[in-house]
C-alpha cells in the first residue's frame, strides 16, 4: 500500500489564479467593461480618432439638415400667417364697405329729393342746413355722385333712356342727366339715367348755281 506523498517544506506550491468575472464592481458599484474591450481601447486610442471625427461630422450634417428643414417650415408658416391676416383684413374691410354702401343706397331717394328741391329753389333755411349735412356725411363715408352733361357716354355706368343725333358731338355724349349716379369706392351703387346724343354728319352743302 502506497502512503500519501507529503510535500517537502521547501517545495514550491502551485499558485492559484482567481479571475473576477463579476460585471459589477463590488467596491464602486459601477459596471465593468469587458477585459478585451478595455484592452483594445487602451491599446489603440489613436486608431479610433478618425472614426470618431467621421461620426461627429455625420451628426453635425444631420443636425444642420434638420435645422434647415425646421427653418424652412417656420418661414412657410410665417408667410401663411401673414397672408391669412391680410385676407382677413380685406374681408373685414369688404364687409364694412358693403354695409356702408347698403345704407347709402337706401338714402339715394332722399338725395334725389334734395337735388330736385335745390333745382327748384326750395332748398333754403333749416332744410338746406340739414340737407347739406346729410350730403357731407355721406360723402365722408365714400359715396360719390357722378354724371355730368358733356361727358362721354359709358354704358358700364350710364343708362341711356333718351337718344338723339347731332353734328355738334364727335361721339356718344351725355347731353342731359335725368338721374345722377353714385359710386361707393370702386363699387357702383346706382347707374346714372342720361340722354345720349350720337354724332351725325352735317348735310352736304348744295352745289353753287352757275350763272
Amino acid at each position: 500500500m502506497t502512503e500519501p506523498r507529503h510535500a517537502a517544506p521547501d517545495e514550491e506550491q502551485p499558485q492559484v489564479v482567481v479571475n473576477d468575472r463579476r460585471r459589477i464592481d463590488p467596491e464602486t458599484g459601477e459596471v465593468r467593461a469587458p477585459a478585451h474591450v478595455a484592452a483594445e481601447d487602451s491599446a489603440a486610442p489613436e486608431a479610433d480618432e478618425p472614426v470618431v471625427a467621421e461620426i461627429v461630422d455625420e451628426v453635425a450634417a444631420e443636425l444642420k439638415t434638420q435645422l434647415d428643414e425646421r427653418t424652412a417650415d417656420l418661414q412657410r408658416l410665417t408667410a401663411e400667417y401673414a397672408n391669412y391676416r391680410k385676407r382677413v383684413e380685406r374681408d373685414r374691410e369688404s364687409v364694412i364697405n358693403n354695409a356702408k354702401a347698403s345704407v347709402a343706397a337706401e338714402l339715394l331717394s332722399v338725395l334725389d329729393d334734395i337735388e330736385r328741391a335745390a333745382a327748384h329753389g326750395d332748398l333754403t333755411g333749416a332744410f338746406k342746413a340739414v340737407a347739406d349735412k346729410l350730403v357731407s356725411t355721406l360723402a365722408k363715408t365714400g359715396l360719390e355722385p357722378f354724371a355730368h352733361e358733356g361727358e362721354a357716354f359709358d354704358p358700364s355706368v350710364h343708362e341711356a333712356v333718351q337718344h338723339s343725333t347731332s353734328p355738334d358731338v364727335d361721339g356718344p355724349t351725355v347731353t342731359a342727366v335725368l338721374r345722377r349716379g353714385y359710386t361707393f369706392g370702386d363699387k357702383l351703387v346706382r347707374p346714372a339715367l342720361v340722354a345720349v346724343t350720337d354724332h351725325e354728319p352735317a348735310p352736304a352743302a348744295p352745289p353753287a348755281e352757275e350763272n
